[in-house]
């Protein structure tokens, strides 16, 4: 391994422990564990502890310990930290709360949270307000309290900001072979990244999972990805934010689809980052992870002796990236000499009970599928209550599936539909042949869908940079529609001919220099359909005149010709998300913008291909596409566009705040695109 600064943190040989009950049980809990590394309890009135001589200070230990647990309160935790780094110790966990994370109920927190970060300088800490660490590898734990894993050899880590949730995922009964948890509390100096990081070049972590409020630096994920990719350690993050707390106030339609949580969703996934959406789909993601990694493909099969749960398979991929498949034709002599007449052969594939009770029809019928090509097959089995059933056929068809697995060099699953009917040492004795024993479909699915989007990323060119630029300070204005325009006519977006006017009079003249038809607007109004500050087909200047006489107040008019009926029209826009930055949003444009709620964000800066496959994900894009004999559109002219529109926004970062083109009409192909409604608010 690498050296890193977290090192002697997270793998002690030897530890420190200061406080009263809390220090006590860390010491219980490393004895528990086999820790073979020294521990010095630390106290100014105890004479031992668990017997274990106690010393007075850090000044009295034998040397500076690798790794110390702080377990006393807010303020005398600083001066520990102090002593600590002045004697050149590894690192510390921060157990106390009340600092930045209790400003509301404490005036000092987020002053003494700073002192904090000064006493430990170049020290790494974990916290403050967090229990801690637990290395199942070592036998090494700054934790006080219970938990449930044991030593093992080989496995995930589990990161997360919150002491409880840690301890309920230690708790787990799946068979997932944990190697490390680690809390992070407040995350005052170290990060879940930064730990991540440090976890991810240990030979014996296969995968790491992250439990997370809020990304902090980008930079940070950026580089978790980076050395993921190179280790082939796949990452996953359950990330909380799906709730419209997300969402900003919005002035243009672009913010309106591209709350925090969606951009977030975009940024992990061009990062090769997994993203799941409950605590069993981290646990179940990371059993595929570990065993397997990233899948190669999306392409799975799936096997049961019951068609209700082939049904339950099937129904549970609907509107997800995942795929059963149809059986390769070579395959299905093979099959239907192992299964029989009887047996429909299909994926999700029913195989009734003709093989059931008989070990080597099995292992022929498995091994039959399994050489599908399937980058993942799975056999759904739900063992019986051990207190009250014979489990024997059971366990007889998990050793049909090791056995076909082991033949065929392909990768398989059990899958218990129920989480109570895949027990814990099944479990584990399935996942240390190579057999990953799922639990739940919905779960399973998850998995899968997550572990093909990491092998897809990760067999992709490493992505760009991420667009991380500062937004400078200033009074944010908003530009009127035609100046907007101007300044993206010059970027090479073509925009409709168009005037500016001032009055009713004006404003004909206008649309007679343009010719008719036109279309006028009313300047310095946000959403111009809603507001009724927008008027189309006027074809002459009475319509005009009239158009004007019925809008609201404004600041002027602009005049346009009118452009011709487009195939389809598209939103284009970037909005800026406080943690992510400036990303670019497309989708169904016009007045389907929340409709259709058709639209997909690319993190920036974005290459063309990446564009294009953006499009090809729209529900629009059948229609660019010529549905129904309709034309197609020129999505040539409209990924040019969005390419300039993307540069525009890149350079632009440091200023600015929105870019809102709805909507961008796309012609008929071989006739362009038009950015015939256009918003920029940007910084002065």
């Amino acid at each position: 391994m690498t050296s890193s600064p977290l090192d002697r943190l997270l793998r002690p040989q030897t530890i420190a422990v200061f406080g009263g009950r809390e220090a006590r049980r860390v010491i219980e809990q490393c004895d528990r564990m086999g820790f073979a590394g020294e521990i010095w309890p630390v106290h100014p009135k105890l004479d031992e502890v668990l017997g274990r001589r106690c010393y007075r200070s850090v000044a009295d230990l034998p040397s500076a310990p690798d790794a110390a647990f702080v377990g006393v309160n807010r303020t005398l935790t600083v001066e520990i930290v102090r002593s600590l780094s002045e004697a050149g110790a590894g690192g510390a966990v921060c157990y106390a709360s009340g600092f930045s994370e209790a400003t509301a109920e404490l005036a000092d927190g987020a002053e003494l949270q700073q002192a904090l970060l000064s006493a430990a300088g170049r020290m790494p800490i974990l916290g403050p307000n967090c229990y801690g660490l637990i290395n199942g590898l070592d036998g090494a734990l700054l934790w006080p309290d219970q938990h449930g894993m044991q030593r093992i050899e080989r496995g995930v880590a589990i990161l997360t900001q919150s002491s409880n949730i840690a301890i309920n995922l230690t708790m787990q009964t799946r068979g997932l072979p944990i190697a490390y948890v680690v809390t992070a509390g407040n995350q005052a100096q170290t990060s879940l990244a930064d730990v991540a990081c440090a976890l991810i070049d240990d030979p014996r972590v296969t995968a790491i999972g992250l439990h997370v409020e809020g990304f902090g630096d980008l930079a940070s994920l950026e580089r978790l990805a980076a050395i993921a990719r190179q280790s082939r350690k796949p990452v996953i993050v359950l990330k909380v934010g799906r709730s419209e707390q997300a969402k900003r106030a919005a002035v243009s339609h672009t913010a309106s689809l591209a709350g925090s949580d969606a951009v977030a969703d975009a940024v992990l996934a061009r990062l090769g980052i997994g993203r799941v959406g409950t605590l069993p789909a981290l646990l179940e993601t990371l059993k595929l992870l570990h065993v397997a990694g990233p899948l190669e493909s999306r392409s799975i099969s799936s096997m049961s002796c019951s068609g209700g749960e082939a049904s339950l398979m099937a129904d549970a991929a609907v509107g997800h990236d995942v795929e059963f498949s149809a059986l390769p034709p070579q395959h299905l002599p093979r099959l239907r000499q192992a299964l029989g007449e009887m047996v429909t052969l299909s994926n999700p594939l029913d195989y009734h009970t003709f093989v059931w009770g008989d070990l080597a029809r099995q292992t022929e019928a498995f091994s039959a599928m399994f050489e599908g090509g399937y980058a993942l097959n799975l056999v759904v089995l739900d063992f019986p209550r051990a207190d009250r059933c014979d489990a024997a056929e059971w366990a007889m068809t998990a050793d049909a599936v090791t056995m076909a697995a082991a033949a065929t060099g392909a990768l398989a699953g059990i899958l218990a539909t129920l989480p109570e009917n895949m027990p814990e040492p099944i479990a584990r004795r399935l996942l240390a042949n190579g057999i990953v024993a799922f639990s739940g479909i919905d779960e399973t699915i998850a998995a899968v869908e997550v572990a093909a989007g990491i092998g897809r990323a990760w067999n992709a060119p490493p992505p760009l940079p991420l667009l991380d630029v500062p937004c400078r300070g200033g009074e944010i204005e908003t530009l009127t529609e035609a100046d907007a325009k101007t300044e993206l006519a010059a970027c090479g977006l073509p925009v409709p001919r168009g005037l500016q006017a001032f009055s009713s009079h004006e404003a004909a003249e206008q649309a007679e220099r343009l010719g008719f038809p036109v279309v006028l607007k009313a300047l310095g109004i946000a959403h111009k359909s809603e507001a009724g500050a927008v008027a189309l087909n006027l074809w002459d200047i009475e319509a005009v005149s009239d158009a004007v006489a019925a809008m609201p107040p404004n600041d002027g008019y602009l005049v346009e010709k009118m452009i011709d009926p487009p195939v389809a029209e598209l939103i284009v826009g970037a909005v800026r998300d406080p943690v992510f930055g400036l990303s670019l949003t497309l989708g169904a444009g016009g007045i389907f913008v929340e409709l259709l709620e058709d639209s997909v964000i690319l993190p920036l800066p974005a290459t063309k291909t990446e564009i294009h496959a953006a499009i090809s994900r729209l529900k629009l894009a059948k229609l660019l596409n010529g549905y129904r004999g309709r034309p197609r559109g020129d999505v040539e002219a409209a990924i040019a566009v969005i390419s300039a529109a993307a540069d525009y926004v890149v350079k632009n970062a440091s200023c600015l705040e929105e870019l809102d083109i709805n909507p961008l009409m796309v012609l008929p192909e071989g006739r362009g695109v038009a950015a015939v409604d256009v918003l920029i608010r940007r910084r002065r």
